[in-house]
């Protein structure tokens, strides 16, 4: 079967409800994780000895998963093709303190995370999701998927000026969503509910990581159902497609090691044990060439073969914003995956990935464009330069493009999901 039959508008489908079930890093990692076991992967501890075993393994930290798939025979400097992608998405996440109330107003005390296009979380159904950290140190998943939280926007007859001047928001005062009536604010009220929601002792939570979400559920738009809406596309949209794709590829005879890196705060630059600035990519790869009996020469070998597809979204040209995309790179949304170039090396891709990038699409059949910014606007950045200087392996930054990027509903073309599935699973084969 060729690469490019592999997916098709049930992998969009898929995505939909992949979305829906990953309201915070640690449901998407779940969920991914699942998707794989199915495929046959297995789980493996970071504190026990690894074996040199052949197939499909991952390894679960917070918000991160790596995972990978040994072929039969494959010598310790076998190179690895890599899939690098993030779990984390810009939003509004509870603060440690979270029980707040003015004027009789319940409300939770919120912090910004990443850069979220505020105005988009302005009266919005919310839902309440993430982990709590349970007094052994254990932690459970927990996932109020109904309207709980609202941030009510001013009533234009209290502010005239808005449709002349603009929306002004305060990050402080004017995000804090309400969740009921009441002057007597309880200390721990939140938290309580929160471990009633996910079956916890009373005061068993000793440490919670939780954000907000929309609850509005993904769904196809446009005249043809062309179109895809919904949470959570940045970056979950290419964590699903790596997933299928090495899914699809375990089992194969292949030249090299598939690998799905998919890391959490790359909204916040990286910098934790979980994201791509840490050592957990570099110290997955070197134990899988050390548990195959390899040398540090073996991994030197294999790290110079390595090639990382950093896979995350890029912005489709804007039908009312065209003057904000550079003149001659307008990708448009349905067109195909993108290559993101950037000579300040905000993006990683330089020519010789390019090769690599165009010969993936190739052999799956399919068609891709070039981003690159308007000069006057600099580019935001990816994983894939940190990737690259991290780690001494080449990389190319490449995505889907998108609407509405940061926004807490992003918009993209149907067909451009499995699109993206098809390069990476030919990308992975070798």
């Amino acid at each position: 079967m060729s690469t490019s039959q592999r997916f098709d508008r049930g992998h969009t489908d898929d995505l939909m409800s992949f979305l829906a079930a990953g309201p915070s890093p640690y449901h998407a990692v779940a969920n991914a994780a699942e998707r794989l076991e199915k495929a046959g992967f297995r789980r493996v501890a970071e504190t026990d000895v690894w074996d040199g075993t052949s197939g499909g393994k991952y390894v679960l930290r917070g918000g991160a998963i790596v995972a990978w798939y040994v072929p039969e025979g494959a010598a310790p400097h076998t190179p690895f093709r890599i899939v690098g992608a993030h779990t984390d998405s810009p939003n509004l996440r509870v603060k440690p303190q979270p029980d707040l109330g003015a004027h009789g107003w319940r409300q939770v005390a919120v912090e910004i995370y990443g850069g979220p296009l505020l105005n988009s979380w302005l009266d919005r159904d919310l839902g309440l999701a993430g982990r709590l950290t349970l007094r052994d140190g254990s932690t459970r998943l927990v996932n109020v998927d109904r309207p709980l939280l609202r941030v009510p926007q001013l009533a234009i007859h209290l502010d005239r000026s808005v449709s002349s001047e603009g929306l002004k928001l305060d990050k402080q005062r004017h995000l804090q969503p309400v969740w009921g009536l009441g002057d007597d604010v309880g200390e721990g009220e939140l938290v309580s509910f929160l471990e009633e929601e996910a079956g916890v002792p009373a005061g068993e939570a000793a440490g919670w990581d939780l954000m907000v979400h929309s609850v509005e559920p993904p769904a196809y738009l446009g005249r043809n159902r062309e179109l895809v809406a919904g949470p959570r596309m940045d970056n979950l949209l290419s964590v699903h497609a790596a997933t299928a794709a090495l899914a699809s590829v375990a089992g194969a005879e292949l030249p090299c090691i598939p690998v799905l890196a998919a890391f959490d705060h790359e909204e916040n630059g990286s910098q934790s044990d979980t994201g791509a600035d840490g050592p957990l990519l570099g110290n997955v790869l070197e134990r899988s060439v050390f548990a195959r009996g390899g040398s540090y020469e073996d991994r030197a070998r294999a790290f110079a073969g390595t090639v990382c597809l950093s896979s995350d979204t890029g912005h489709a040209v804007h039908p009312n914003y065209a003057e904000r995309h550079d003149p001659t790179h307008h990708p448009r949304a349905g067109g195909g995956p993108i290559l993101k170039v950037n000579v300040n090396n905000r993006y990683a891709t330089d020519g010789s990935g390019r090769a690599v990038w165009a010969a993936a699409c190739e052999k799956a059949g399919v068609p891709f464009q070039s981003f690159v910014s308007h000069n006057s606007m600099p580019c935001g950045t990816t994983i894939g330069p940190i990737t690259a200087a991290r780690h001494g392996i080449q990389t190319v930054d490449i995505g889907v493009a998108i609407l509405s990027m940061h926004s807490a509903r992003e918009l993209c073309a149907a067909d451009d999901p499995f699109l993206l599935a098809n390069a990476l699973a030919a990308f992975l084969e070798g």
